[in-house]
């Protein structure tokens, strides 16, 4: 079961229960009765196993022109010629 928090409006008191998803939310503030909101926050989430990277477990209609081509080694082609020397400078 989920924790909810919840925060008074008016004495400013924060408390969090654990409820049903099918539970009424809370209406009233257990400190002074007046009525409070949930509050929303980020939660922490861990993708476990394989299947959530981009690399992971991609089809076959993926266009192969997004990975670069790798050799019999395993690296990365190079594309790009060789660096020339450059010519010494004139005096």
């Amino acid at each position: 079961m989920p924790t909810y928090e919840y925060r008074c409006g008016t004495c400013g008191h924060t408390f969090e229960t654990v409820q049903r998803f099918d539970d009424e939310p809370l209406t009233t503030c257990p400190q002074c009765g007046a009525p409070v909101q949930k509050v929303f926050s980020s939660v922490g989430i861990v993708f476990k196993g394989s299947g959530f990277y981009s690399t992971d477990n991609k089809s076959s209609k993926t266009p192969k022109a997004i990975m670069p081509a790798k050799d019999s080694t395993g690296d990365a082609k190079k594309d790009a010629k060789p660096a020339s020397t450059p010519a010494p400078a004139a005096d």
